[in-house]
Protein backbone atom coordinates (compact mmCIF):
# COMPACT_ATOMS: atom_id res chain seq x y z
CA UNK A 1 0.00 0.00 0.00
CA UNK A 2 2.80 2.51 0.89
CA UNK A 3 4.35 1.81 -2.60
CA UNK A 4 1.33 2.10 -4.45
CA UNK A 5 0.64 5.58 -2.58
CA UNK A 6 3.95 7.12 -3.44
CA UNK A 7 3.91 5.81 -7.32
CA UNK A 8 0.73 7.24 -7.67
CA UNK A 9 1.61 10.43 -5.67
CA UNK A 10 4.13 10.47 -8.35
CA UNK A 11 2.63 9.91 -11.25
CA UNK A 12 -0.76 12.24 -10.41
CA UNK A 13 1.75 15.41 -9.60
CA UNK A 14 3.82 15.15 -12.42
CA UNK A 15 0.57 14.61 -14.50
CA UNK A 16 -0.99 18.21 -13.08
CA UNK A 17 2.56 19.88 -13.46
CA UNK A 18 2.19 18.88 -17.40
CA UNK A 19 -0.98 18.78 -17.64
CA UNK A 20 -0.94 22.43 -16.81
CA UNK A 21 2.04 23.87 -18.98
CA UNK A 22 0.38 21.95 -21.81
CA UNK A 23 -3.23 23.73 -21.26
CA UNK A 24 -1.37 27.35 -20.64
CA UNK A 25 0.12 26.43 -24.20
CA UNK A 26 -2.26 25.54 -26.10
CA UNK A 27 -5.10 28.45 -24.23
CA UNK A 28 -2.76 30.94 -24.78
CA UNK A 29 -2.87 30.05 -29.07
CA UNK A 30 -6.56 29.96 -28.97
CA UNK A 31 -6.93 33.03 -27.09
CA UNK A 32 -4.40 34.96 -29.06
CA UNK A 33 -6.74 33.83 -32.16
CA UNK A 34 -10.19 34.73 -30.22
CA UNK A 35 -8.36 38.12 -29.36
CA UNK A 36 -7.56 39.16 -32.91
CA UNK A 37 -11.10 38.24 -34.18
CA UNK A 38 -12.45 40.78 -31.10
CA UNK A 39 -9.89 43.27 -32.35
CA UNK A 40 -11.25 42.58 -35.72
CA UNK A 41 -14.75 43.61 -34.63
CA UNK A 42 -15.72 39.67 -35.35
CA UNK A 43 -16.05 39.33 -31.50
CA UNK A 44 -17.43 40.97 -28.57
CA UNK A 45 -14.67 41.05 -26.38
CA UNK A 46 -16.57 41.12 -23.49
CA UNK A 47 -17.37 37.56 -24.48
CA UNK A 48 -13.55 36.15 -24.66
CA UNK A 49 -13.11 34.55 -21.17
CA UNK A 50 -16.79 33.03 -21.44
CA UNK A 51 -15.78 31.17 -24.64
CA UNK A 52 -12.28 30.24 -23.13
CA UNK A 53 -14.27 28.93 -20.66
CA UNK A 54 -16.63 26.77 -22.61
CA UNK A 55 -13.88 25.74 -24.92
CA UNK A 56 -11.88 24.55 -21.68
CA UNK A 57 -13.43 20.59 -21.34
CA UNK A 58 -12.45 19.95 -25.09
CA UNK A 59 -8.49 20.86 -24.69
CA UNK A 60 -8.90 18.61 -21.08
CA UNK A 61 -10.00 16.37 -23.09
CA UNK A 62 -6.95 15.75 -25.23
CA UNK A 63 -4.60 16.98 -22.76
CA UNK A 64 -4.80 14.89 -19.88
CA UNK A 65 -4.10 11.45 -21.88
CA UNK A 66 -0.96 13.22 -22.93
CA UNK A 67 -0.38 14.50 -19.76
CA UNK A 68 -0.59 11.07 -18.01
CA UNK A 69 2.06 9.34 -21.09
CA UNK A 70 4.20 12.00 -19.82
CA UNK A 71 3.64 11.93 -16.48
CA UNK A 72 4.46 8.23 -16.37
CA UNK A 73 7.61 8.31 -18.40
CA UNK A 74 9.08 11.04 -16.24
CA UNK A 75 8.64 10.15 -12.78
CA UNK A 76 9.54 6.63 -13.90
CA UNK A 77 12.20 7.58 -15.35
CA UNK A 78 13.64 10.06 -12.70
CA UNK A 79 12.90 6.36 -10.12
CA UNK A 80 15.45 4.26 -12.47
CA UNK A 81 17.92 7.05 -12.83
CA UNK A 82 18.02 7.30 -8.83
CA UNK A 83 18.02 3.31 -8.67
CA UNK A 84 14.40 3.06 -6.68
CA UNK A 85 13.26 1.38 -9.14
CA UNK A 86 16.14 -1.40 -8.93
CA UNK A 87 15.18 -1.64 -5.19
CA UNK A 88 11.39 -2.14 -5.91
CA UNK A 89 12.70 -4.78 -8.30
CA UNK A 90 14.84 -6.28 -5.75
CA UNK A 91 11.79 -6.67 -3.45
CA UNK A 92 9.55 -8.28 -6.22
CA UNK A 93 8.26 -5.53 -7.94
CA UNK A 94 7.75 -7.31 -11.85
CA UNK A 95 6.68 -4.79 -14.57
CA UNK A 96 3.48 -6.41 -14.65
CA UNK A 97 2.77 -5.62 -11.07
CA UNK A 98 3.92 -2.11 -11.69
CA UNK A 99 1.80 -1.64 -14.61
CA UNK A 100 -1.59 -3.28 -12.65
CA UNK A 101 -0.69 -0.60 -9.66
CA UNK A 102 -0.33 2.13 -12.58
CA UNK A 103 -3.79 1.23 -14.12
CA UNK A 104 -5.25 2.74 -10.86
CA UNK A 105 -4.33 6.52 -11.40
CA UNK A 106 -4.65 5.71 -15.06
CA UNK A 107 -8.89 4.36 -14.30
CA UNK A 108 -9.31 7.85 -12.25
CA UNK A 109 -7.89 9.79 -15.11
CA UNK A 110 -9.91 7.38 -18.07
CA UNK A 111 -13.19 8.37 -15.92
CA UNK A 112 -12.72 11.75 -16.02
CA UNK A 113 -11.42 11.87 -19.71
CA UNK A 114 -14.88 10.08 -20.50
CA UNK A 115 -16.97 12.45 -18.50
CA UNK A 116 -15.12 15.39 -20.61
CA UNK A 117 -15.32 13.36 -23.60
CA UNK A 118 -18.87 12.05 -23.61
CA UNK A 119 -20.57 14.76 -21.14
CA UNK A 120 -19.04 18.17 -20.76
CA UNK A 121 -16.78 18.92 -23.76
CA UNK A 122 -20.66 18.15 -25.87
CA UNK A 123 -21.97 20.71 -23.75
CA UNK A 124 -19.47 23.24 -24.04
CA UNK A 125 -18.86 23.06 -27.65
CA UNK A 126 -22.66 23.33 -27.75
CA UNK A 127 -22.69 26.39 -25.60
CA UNK A 128 -19.66 27.96 -27.84
CA UNK A 129 -21.61 27.50 -30.96
CA UNK A 130 -25.17 29.37 -29.33
CA UNK A 131 -22.02 32.24 -28.20
CA UNK A 132 -20.76 32.67 -32.02
CA UNK A 133 -24.85 32.84 -33.29
CA UNK A 134 -25.63 35.68 -30.69
CA UNK A 135 -21.77 37.15 -32.33
CA UNK A 136 -22.99 36.68 -35.82
CA UNK A 137 -26.29 38.78 -34.64
CA UNK A 138 -24.39 41.58 -33.22
CA UNK A 139 -24.68 44.53 -35.73
CA UNK A 140 -21.99 46.83 -36.44
CA UNK A 141 -22.94 49.19 -33.35
CA UNK A 142 -22.56 46.18 -30.88
CA UNK A 143 -18.63 45.73 -32.11
CA UNK A 144 -17.56 49.26 -33.14
CA UNK A 145 -14.72 50.67 -31.23
CA UNK A 146 -13.97 54.49 -31.59
CA UNK A 147 -10.47 54.84 -33.59
CA UNK A 148 -10.17 51.67 -34.93
CA UNK A 149 -10.99 50.95 -38.90
CA UNK A 150 -13.55 47.91 -38.89
CA UNK A 151 -13.90 45.32 -41.54
CA UNK A 152 -17.32 43.36 -42.26
CA UNK A 153 -19.23 41.46 -45.08
CA UNK A 154 -15.87 39.84 -45.42
CA UNK A 155 -13.85 42.51 -46.10
CA UNK A 156 -15.86 44.90 -48.60
CA UNK A 157 -17.27 47.48 -46.28
CA UNK A 158 -14.98 49.15 -43.68
CA UNK A 159 -16.14 51.92 -40.98
CA UNK A 160 -13.98 54.13 -38.81
CA UNK A 161 -15.48 56.75 -36.48
CA UNK A 162 -12.96 58.64 -34.34
CA UNK A 163 -16.02 59.58 -30.90
CA UNK A 164 -18.54 57.02 -30.12
CA UNK A 165 -20.76 57.36 -27.43
CA UNK A 166 -21.16 55.13 -23.93
CA UNK A 167 -24.63 53.80 -24.99
CA UNK A 168 -23.43 53.50 -28.68
CA UNK A 169 -25.70 55.18 -30.39
CA UNK A 170 -24.18 58.64 -31.20
CA UNK A 171 -21.15 58.79 -33.69
CA UNK A 172 -18.56 61.78 -34.13
CA UNK A 173 -15.97 61.57 -37.45
CA UNK A 174 -17.56 58.93 -39.36
CA UNK A 175 -16.24 56.85 -42.05
CA UNK A 176 -17.63 54.54 -44.71
CA UNK A 177 -16.43 51.96 -47.61
CA UNK A 178 -18.22 49.65 -49.21
CA UNK A 179 -17.24 48.26 -52.81
CA UNK A 180 -20.26 48.23 -55.01
CA UNK A 181 -21.97 45.06 -56.76
CA UNK A 182 -23.71 44.53 -59.81
CA UNK A 183 -26.52 41.80 -60.35
CA UNK A 184 -23.62 39.78 -61.55
CA UNK A 185 -21.33 40.58 -58.71
CA UNK A 186 -19.37 42.67 -60.95
CA UNK A 187 -17.52 45.56 -59.00
CA UNK A 188 -18.40 48.78 -59.73
CA UNK A 189 -16.58 50.68 -57.82
CA UNK A 190 -16.09 52.21 -54.40
CA UNK A 191 -18.63 54.20 -52.60
CA UNK A 192 -17.27 56.21 -49.83
CA UNK A 193 -19.60 58.11 -46.96
CA UNK A 194 -17.88 60.53 -44.96
CA UNK A 195 -19.70 62.57 -42.22
CA UNK A 196 -19.37 64.77 -39.31
CA UNK A 197 -21.50 62.59 -36.99
CA UNK A 198 -24.19 60.47 -36.85
CA UNK A 199 -26.54 58.01 -34.95
CA UNK A 200 -28.69 55.01 -34.65
CA UNK A 201 -32.44 54.80 -35.42
CA UNK A 202 -34.55 52.29 -34.10
CA UNK A 203 -37.89 52.06 -36.03
CA UNK A 204 -40.91 50.28 -34.90
CA UNK A 205 -40.54 47.52 -37.47
CA UNK A 206 -37.44 46.70 -36.00
CA UNK A 207 -35.08 48.37 -39.01
CA UNK A 208 -31.63 49.78 -37.87
CA UNK A 209 -30.29 53.00 -39.39
CA UNK A 210 -27.60 55.07 -39.34
CA UNK A 211 -28.42 58.64 -39.72
CA UNK A 212 -25.40 60.29 -40.97
CA UNK A 213 -25.39 64.32 -41.04
CA UNK A 214 -22.97 66.78 -42.61
CA UNK A 215 -21.26 64.92 -44.96
CA UNK A 216 -19.83 63.53 -48.42
CA UNK A 217 -20.71 60.45 -50.45
CA UNK A 218 -17.95 59.55 -53.45
CA UNK A 219 -18.92 56.92 -55.55
CA UNK A 220 -17.11 55.55 -58.41
CA UNK A 221 -13.20 55.62 -59.16
CA UNK A 222 -11.48 58.92 -58.99
CA UNK A 223 -11.09 59.88 -63.06
CA UNK A 224 -13.50 58.31 -64.48
CA UNK A 225 -16.67 59.45 -66.04
CA UNK A 226 -19.29 58.24 -63.77
CA UNK A 227 -17.69 59.47 -60.83
CA UNK A 228 -19.44 61.69 -58.34
CA UNK A 229 -19.45 63.68 -55.27
CA UNK A 230 -22.81 64.00 -53.22
CA UNK A 231 -22.90 66.77 -50.58
CA UNK A 232 -25.84 66.40 -47.65
CA UNK A 233 -27.08 67.44 -44.84
CA UNK A 234 -28.51 64.13 -44.07
CA UNK A 235 -28.22 60.62 -44.95
CA UNK A 236 -29.61 57.09 -44.12
CA UNK A 237 -27.83 53.94 -44.34
CA UNK A 238 -29.88 51.08 -43.73
CA UNK A 239 -28.54 48.42 -41.28
CA UNK A 240 -28.77 44.64 -42.06
CA UNK A 241 -31.12 42.84 -39.54
CA UNK A 242 -28.76 39.63 -38.88
CA UNK A 243 -30.41 36.84 -38.41
CA UNK A 244 -30.32 34.76 -34.82
CA UNK A 245 -29.46 30.96 -35.46
CA UNK A 246 -30.85 28.73 -32.21
CA UNK A 247 -29.76 25.81 -34.17
CA UNK A 248 -26.55 23.39 -33.73
CA UNK A 249 -25.15 21.45 -36.50
CA UNK A 250 -21.67 20.68 -35.66
CA UNK A 251 -21.52 17.33 -34.47
CA UNK A 252 -18.95 17.78 -31.40
CA UNK A 253 -22.00 19.79 -30.18
CA UNK A 254 -24.44 17.09 -30.33
CA UNK A 255 -25.40 15.25 -26.96
CA UNK A 256 -23.72 11.84 -26.83
CA UNK A 257 -27.34 10.07 -26.32
CA UNK A 258 -28.39 11.67 -29.93
CA UNK A 259 -25.78 9.93 -31.36
CA UNK A 260 -26.52 6.65 -30.67
CA UNK A 261 -28.29 4.55 -32.70
CA UNK A 262 -28.04 6.99 -36.04
CA UNK A 263 -26.35 5.80 -39.34
CA UNK A 264 -24.85 8.84 -40.00
CA UNK A 265 -21.21 8.07 -41.12
CA UNK A 266 -19.98 11.81 -39.65
CA UNK A 267 -22.34 10.87 -36.16
CA UNK A 268 -20.93 7.43 -35.80
CA UNK A 269 -17.32 8.69 -36.32
CA UNK A 270 -18.20 11.32 -33.39
CA UNK A 271 -19.60 8.75 -31.65
CA UNK A 272 -16.58 6.37 -31.37
CA UNK A 273 -14.16 8.93 -31.23
CA UNK A 274 -15.62 10.30 -27.84
CA UNK A 275 -15.71 6.40 -26.33
CA UNK A 276 -11.91 5.99 -28.37
CA UNK A 277 -10.32 9.14 -25.92
CA UNK A 278 -10.74 6.96 -22.58
CA UNK A 279 -9.57 3.72 -24.22
CA UNK A 280 -6.21 6.03 -25.43
CA UNK A 281 -5.72 6.46 -21.69
CA UNK A 282 -5.35 2.73 -21.01
CA UNK A 283 -3.15 1.97 -24.39
CA UNK A 284 -1.01 5.13 -23.52
CA UNK A 285 -0.10 3.68 -19.89
CA UNK A 286 0.48 0.18 -21.29
CA UNK A 287 3.07 1.60 -23.45
CA UNK A 288 4.31 4.28 -20.89
CA UNK A 289 5.32 1.78 -18.72
CA UNK A 290 7.70 -0.27 -20.52
CA UNK A 291 9.15 3.10 -22.37
CA UNK A 292 9.75 4.66 -19.27
CA UNK A 293 12.14 1.84 -18.34
CA UNK A 294 16.24 3.32 -18.56
CA UNK A 295 19.61 2.34 -17.74
CA UNK A 296 20.94 5.18 -15.40
CA UNK A 297 24.01 5.67 -17.70
CA UNK A 298 21.81 6.78 -20.15
CA UNK A 299 19.78 9.69 -18.52
CA UNK A 300 15.76 9.77 -18.21
CA UNK A 301 15.44 11.40 -21.48
CA UNK A 302 17.07 8.88 -24.20
CA UNK A 303 13.50 7.62 -24.78
CA UNK A 304 11.39 10.60 -24.05
CA UNK A 305 11.59 12.03 -27.82
CA UNK A 306 10.86 8.13 -29.51
CA UNK A 307 8.11 8.00 -26.59
CA UNK A 308 6.48 11.24 -27.62
CA UNK A 309 6.37 10.54 -31.24
CA UNK A 310 4.96 7.13 -30.66
CA UNK A 311 2.15 9.09 -28.81
CA UNK A 312 1.66 11.57 -31.54
CA UNK A 313 1.49 8.61 -34.58
CA UNK A 314 -1.33 7.05 -32.55
CA UNK A 315 -3.33 10.10 -32.12
CA UNK A 316 -2.55 11.72 -35.56
CA UNK A 317 -3.62 7.83 -37.33
CA UNK A 318 -6.98 7.81 -35.12
CA UNK A 319 -8.05 11.55 -36.48
CA UNK A 320 -7.49 10.77 -40.08
CA UNK A 321 -8.89 7.40 -39.81
CA UNK A 322 -11.73 9.49 -38.28
CA UNK A 323 -11.83 11.69 -41.11
CA UNK A 324 -11.77 8.35 -43.08
CA UNK A 325 -14.46 7.38 -41.75
CA UNK A 326 -17.08 10.03 -42.16
CA UNK A 327 -16.07 10.29 -45.55
CA UNK A 328 -16.67 6.61 -45.97
CA UNK A 329 -14.12 5.17 -46.81
CA UNK A 330 -14.02 2.81 -43.90
CA UNK A 331 -16.35 0.47 -42.85
CA UNK A 332 -17.92 1.94 -39.60
CA UNK A 333 -17.80 -1.67 -38.15
CA UNK A 334 -14.22 -1.63 -38.36
CA UNK A 335 -14.01 2.35 -37.28
CA UNK A 336 -11.43 3.48 -35.30
CA UNK A 337 -10.96 0.21 -33.07
CA UNK A 338 -8.14 -1.42 -35.29
CA UNK A 339 -6.44 1.71 -34.80
CA UNK A 340 -6.84 0.77 -30.57
CA UNK A 341 -6.01 -2.84 -32.03
CA UNK A 342 -2.39 -2.02 -33.59
CA UNK A 343 -1.38 -0.24 -30.84
CA UNK A 344 -2.68 -2.03 -28.08
CA UNK A 345 0.18 -4.74 -29.74
CA UNK A 346 2.91 -2.40 -29.80
CA UNK A 347 1.94 -2.09 -26.09
CA UNK A 348 2.35 -5.71 -25.31
CA UNK A 349 5.27 -5.53 -27.27
CA UNK A 350 7.20 -3.57 -25.52
CA UNK A 351 5.80 -4.44 -22.54
CA UNK A 352 7.39 -8.34 -22.60
CA UNK A 353 10.10 -8.02 -25.22
CA UNK A 354 12.77 -6.44 -22.71
CA UNK A 355 11.99 -9.11 -20.16
CA UNK A 356 12.18 -12.10 -23.08
CA UNK A 357 15.36 -10.60 -24.42
CA UNK A 358 17.07 -9.98 -20.98
CA UNK A 359 16.07 -13.86 -20.12
CA UNK A 360 17.46 -15.00 -23.43
CA UNK A 361 20.41 -13.08 -22.87
CA UNK A 362 21.06 -14.65 -19.44
CA UNK A 363 20.47 -17.96 -20.47
CA UNK A 364 23.21 -17.60 -23.32
CA UNK A 365 25.56 -16.38 -20.34
CA UNK A 366 24.94 -19.80 -18.31
CA UNK A 367 25.80 -21.72 -21.60
CA UNK A 368 28.66 -20.09 -22.15
CA UNK A 369 29.70 -20.07 -18.56
CA UNK A 370 29.12 -24.24 -18.92
CA UNK A 371 31.22 -24.36 -21.77
CA UNK A 372 33.72 -22.42 -20.25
Amino acid sequence: MIVFRYLSREILLTLSAVSAVLLVIIMSGRFVKFLAQAASGALDPGSLFLIMGFRLPGFLQLILPLGLFLGILLAYGRLYLESEMTVLSATGMSQQRLLGITMIPAALVALLVAWLSLSLAPQGANQFQLLLNKQDALTEFDTLVAGRFQALNDGTRVTYTEQLSEDRTNLGGVFISEKRLGQQKKDEGISVLVAEKGHQDIRPDGNRYLILENGYRYDGNPGEANYRVIKYDTYGVLLERPDVSDEVTDRDAMPTADLIGKDDLRARAELQWRLSLPLLVFIVTLMAVPLSRVNPRQGRFLKLIPAILLYMAYLTILIAVRGALEKGKISPALGLWWVHLLFLLIGLGLMYWEPMRLKMASRRSVKEMARG
